[in-house]
């Protein structure tokens, strides 16, 4: 049940890492290359909006990113000590995925009150494309819960000594 059950997590977050990444880096690289092209092929006509859209791209890839980090266990963590004292491999292995559990914990509680926060104010939105600024600090709590999550199946993982619970390696 719960091999089954980290599976299918493991299986959506993994079709949302992947493909809102891939979305929104091909909208920020079509829309950088455009404006690029318009700049330099014509003498005055840009599209004034394409850095926002960038900066957003850039902000959503670095936090969706992280969640895909934990996953391919590519998070920063203390590695020179374990491989100097390998005895302390389990121990400092435990508390980079509390450290984690505690940072996701935080992106979700205090993301969550930024986003109703910035949901409340009528006239935060973007510069030039006017896109309400709440979507952007949604990602934050979602982040943190998905954090969440795929650190507790890492947990489990390591706990089982297998690298994957779920039989995908």
């Amino acid at each position: 049940m719960l091999k089954k059950t980290f599976k299918m997590i493991d299986r959506g977050f993994f079709f949302i890492e992947e493909w809102s990444l891939f979305v929104a880096v091909c909208v920020a690289l079509l829309t950088a290359m455009a404006n690029v092209i318009l700049r330099k092929a014509t003498d005055n006509v840009s599209l004034y909006w394409s850095d926002e859209v960038v900066r957003k791209v850039i902000y959503f890839s670095t936090y969706i990113g992280c969640v895909a980090a934990v996953r391919s266990r590519s998070l920063i963590r203390i590695d020179a000590l374990p491989q100097i004292f390998p005895v302390l491999k389990r121990s400092l292995t435990l508390f980079s995925h509390l450290a984690v559990l505690f940072f996701s914990t935080l992106m979700m509680s205090l993301g969550w009150q930024m986003t109703t926060m910035v949901f409340q104010d009528e006239y935060a939105k973007t510069t030039t494309l006017q896109i309400p600024e709440w979507y952007f600090y949604a990602i934050l709590p979602i982040m943190g819960l998905m954090m969440f999550l795929r650190t507790l199946i890492v947990m489990v993982e390591d706990w089982r000594g297998k690298q994957d619970v779920t039989g995908d390696n």
